[in-house]
């Protein structure tokens, strides 16, 4: 079997492009809005795809791209909480084959590794609880991986989390776990929101996010979330020398962990886990989606490291997703805030993996003729990782006669502009940016998202509601709007309108980078606009630089700079942002990275220390101001070896780097 052809650069700039716009979208449905459009398999798919390119063309890589990120931003609705150690997402596979090529990987860093934890995957979500002689001081969301949300008050309502440690505890310690709800408790909150006329969920995930969320912790304690902890990040006083050792002393010091974790010897043991659980996965009382599987000994754990996003040492194998038929009663076209046309199936009803599925997304021209579904076909629909429904193929012998191809309107469904797709793009647009209704109505509503200005109760029928009224035309409008325009509308009393204007006046002062995000600018994610809000530190100062000057600022590649000069040279944009300003808007400023002895340097650890352990080491570096890296480059100052060093000591060697040993480290440390 030979290898698949390498692409010329020409077309891998072109396919990493569209691959880092379709990740970037869907991570944002998924992460701020709580409302994905593709299934789990999908989204790894193209990540895949997207690593397998950059890795074959590292040039090509750019800070904002997906695999550069950890999780989703935290958001303004609670105070930041940075986590001492990184909190990361894990690397997938969804086969024994993938799963034995990461043991693979595994072997050629280390040899054997000495024993693995497997551990079911809770579909939950991920917190960290601060623990300090004892005393649970604080908690958090994973965020970004490196800033979350302070949950604190929410958490204490959860009986699992224990508010005093037992037994000999550290005198620091972060705890990793996952906060979830029982399927029967999930059950019966939809019922009773159901039965009030209230929002429902979606699952048991969205449930328990929704519920760690909540501003009153009186709601987040009558909805009966659970905790299992599964690792340890930052710790002081106490050294582990392996995962399944620290799992055992969480359950000493009152911490739950899952009783069905085993500590097993080779990947044999790790694949006969995994495939009775897939067996067995509705045998337990809550919603699992797969296996992670973790190298024990915590030294080849350091030695192994990780990439950018994930731990080396650890890898989640997924579940296959869960499958049913149903008829696709029609395919729609819909356009989104920047003027791309999305093809949708509406589905006649259908229940799988516990959610009724009405709606799923066909992503582009292309995919529908890829798998040719067609109107009256039955189709196979697929809640791929139990969450996100997508249509798989069409049930080709259950095809009515006469059926016809599907083809994209030539012509936008909202404002009738002809449409464009541009050669080597698989994205079909609307180019009638500001007299399109629906291009309107999408931003703002991005605008005022969690994931933008976080204006709550203006949501998507409110604002179709003012679209409609004529009082609404662009985002500037929303500073302008009066409490008797809304005293007007049908069903909006004095609280409603108070909270409204409430959340408006709030949004004013939202940090910079908040509306960097909110203001829609192609290629600026969240990651790009809180290094622009630091590095720039005023709305005034950055809207008058040049792409030149953008490009200076490090991690804004020529791609981004060249996107915010066009987007800000624009007339109609400067309008807006003026009209912004009128409107009371004062974002603030972010303060900048913490600045120190190590201001500027790069260090990086490789073997064991016996005075730190790993995460106390790289926390020292930070709290002086200095960055860790992950890999020997020409680029790093310090490589600090300790006992049973591996290859980044011969790295360092090769490179003619500086090397420090335990002593030499505490004098950097000291002195800088």
């Amino acid at each position: 079997m030979t290898s698949p052809k390498k692409p010329n650069k020409t077309v891998a700039r072109k396919r990493l492009k569209e691959l880092r716009e379709q990740l970037d979208y869907h991570s944002y449905r998924y992460h701020v809005l709580d409302d994905p459009e593709v299934a789990d398999v999908e989204y790894d798919a193209l990540m895949n795809e997207l690593m397998v390119l950059e890795e074959a063309f590292p040039d090509l890589i750019t800070p904002e791209s997906p695999t550069q990120r950890i999780g989703a931003p935290p958001s303004d609705q609670f105070a930041p909480v940075d986590h001492r150690t990184l909190m990361m997402s894990l690397d997938n596979c969804f086969s024994l084959e993938e799963l034995l090529a990461w043991g693979k990987r595994v072997e050629r860093n280390i040899g054997v590794a000495d024993g693995y934890v497997t551990e079911l995957k809770m579909d939950g979500v991920a917190v960290n609880l601060i623990y300090e002689d004892g005393l649970f001081v604080k908690g958090a969301t994973r965020g970004n991986g490196r800033v979350g949300e302070d949950i604190t008050a929410n958490l204490k309502t959860v009986r699992a989390v224990p508010l005093r440690l037992r037994g000999k505890y550290p005198k620091i310690m972060e705890v990793r776990g996952e906060v979830f709800m029982r399927t029967d408790d999930f059950e019966k909150l939809n019922a009773a929101a159901g039965a009030a006329d209230l929002r429902t969920y979606a699952n048991p995930r969205n449930a328990a996010a929704g519920s760690l969320r909540q501003k009153d912790p009186n709601v987040t304690a009558q909805r009966n979330l659970s905790l299992v902890c599964h690792g340890v990040g930052y710790v002081e006083g106490v050294r582990f020398k392996s995962h399944w050792d620290s799992l055992e002393s969480l359950k000493e010091f009152g911490l739950r962990t899952n009783p069905n974790n085993r500590r097993v010897g080779n990947l044999d043991e790790v694949y006969e886990f995994c495939t009775h659980w897939q067996e067995n996965r509705h045998s337990v009382p809550y919603e699992i989606d797969g296996v992670v599987t973790k190298v024990d000994p915590i030294a080849q754990q350091e030695e192994l490291g990780y990439t950018s996003k994930a731990p080396r040492w650890a890898i989640a194998y997924k579940f296959p997703p869960e499958e049913r038929t149903t008829i696709l009663m029609d395919i729609f076209a819909s356009v989104g805030r920047t003027g791309v046309v999305t093809p949708f199936a509406s589905l006649d009803t259908v229940f799988v993996g516990g959610v009724n599925i009405s709606t799923a997304t066909l992503h582009n021209e292309d995919e529908v003729a890829r798998k040719d579904v067609r109107p009256k076909d039955t189709v196979i629909v697929r809640r791929a990782g139990d969450v996100i429904p997508e249509v798989v193929s069409p049930v080709l012998s259950k095809r009515p006669k006469n059926t016809r191809r599907w083809r994209m309107p030539k012509t936008c469904p909202s404002c009738g502009t002809e449409l464009v797709r541009n050669e080597g793009e698989s994205a079909t647009r609307c180019l009638n940016a500001y007299g399109c209704p629906a291009q309107q109505r999408e931003r703002l509503f991005h605008f005022a998202s969690r994931g933008g200005m976080d204006i709550e109760g203006f949501g998507y029928q409110t604002i179709v509601t003012l679209l409609e009224r004529g009082w609404l035309n662009d985002v500037a409008d929303i500073y302008f709007l009066k409490p008797e325009q809304l005293a007007e509308l049908e069903g909006w009393g004095p609280r409603s309108i108070d909270n409204l204007m409430k959340a408006i006046e709030g949004s004013r002062t939202r940090p910079l980078s908040s509306l960097l995000s909110a203001l829609g600018i192609p290629h600026v994610g969240s990651t790009a606009a809180e290094l622009l809000a630091s590095e720039v530190g005023s709305l005034e100062v950055l809207e008058n630089m040049s792409a030149e000057e953008l490009e200076a600022i490090e991690g804004i590649g020529p791609i981004i700079a060249k996107s915010i000069a066009s987007f800000f040279s624009e007339p109609r944009n400067r309008e807006v942002l003026d009209r912004l300003r009128a409107g009371g808007l004062r974002p603030t400023g972010l303060p900048r990275k913490k600045e120190g002895p190590l201001s500027g340097t790069t260090v990086v650890l490789t073997g064991s220390l016996e005075g730190f352990s790993r995460s106390e080491a790289a926390a020292a570096v930070e709290e002086r101001g200095g960055k860790v890296g992950s890999s020997v480059s020409k680029k790093t100052d310090y490589v600090v070896v300790g006992d049973s060093p591996g290859s980044k000591h011969d790295k360092a060697v090769e490179l003619g780097l500086e090397i420090l040993d335990e002593a030499g480290f505490a004098a950097l440390l000291s002195k800088g």
